[in-house]
């Protein structure tokens, strides 16, 4: 995404309320992963849609922000034969996600029953359950169970699909203000300092 068209976004976006619910979502995975007691943050998406991408901006952030918690681990459906370290853990680890870890799932479309199952079973074991996840209705109930992902997660933002409210959009977004310490920016500013961070040049990270 170029500056030009994230300065356009940051303009047509102001007073809508997205970008402040991007700003309290990022904030609640900022507080998971720093709060007493934290442990690794996993990130997990869905069999079509692998957020790399997501992991990139976390890992950079991390370093940038001095906060190591938020540099992820990436779990994957399928981890091929040679893919280097970083790359290659498997949805198994969700098995051992309890107390202290975040799972965060970034879903554009709908999860589906196997991931949510082991992500119902890491919020039992005591996981914190943080949801990015294209809009679409809850439902009914938000019940906390299997095929609702939305009722599984402790903290969620949907996100449209069309060029208001872009998908790849909310990701930086939430990766920078994530970074930023409770009150230190406002979205419009964090928006702003993306544009600039997109025309410094390349970032810091391995992936």
């Amino acid at each position: 995404m170029d500056a030009v068209r994230v300065s356009a976004l940051r303009d047509r976006l102001a007073g809508t309320g997205w970008l402040e619910a991007v700003g309290g979502f990022a904030g609640e995975l900022r507080h998971a992963v720093t709060r007493r007691g934290a442990g690794e943050l996993l990130l997990v998406g869905t069999t079509g849609y692998e957020p790399w991408h997501l992991a990139a901006h976390l890992e950079d952030e991390a370093a940038w922000s001095d906060v190591p918690r938020l540099a992820p681990t990436l779990l994957r459906h399928r981890v091929p034969a040679a893919a280097p370290a970083h790359l290659a853990h498997g949805l198994g680890r969700l098995t051992g996600a309890g107390r202290g870890a975040t799972v965060l799932v970034v879903a554009p479309t709908a999860a589906g029953d196997p991931l949510l199952e082991r992500v119902h079973d890491a919020r039992r074991h005591g996981a914190t359950v943080l949801a990015l996840e294209g809009a679409a209705p809850a439902s009914p109930g938000g019940s906390a169970g299997p095929g609702d992902l939305a009722g599984l997660a402790h903290g969620r933002l949907a996100v449209g699909t069309g060029e208001d409210e872009p998908f790849d959009l909310a990701q930086h977004l939430v990766s920078a203000a994530a970074g930023q310490p409770p009150g230190q920016r406002s979205a419009l500013g964090r928006l702003a300092a993306l544009a600039g961070r997109i025309t410094a040049g390349p970032t810091i990270s391995r992936w």
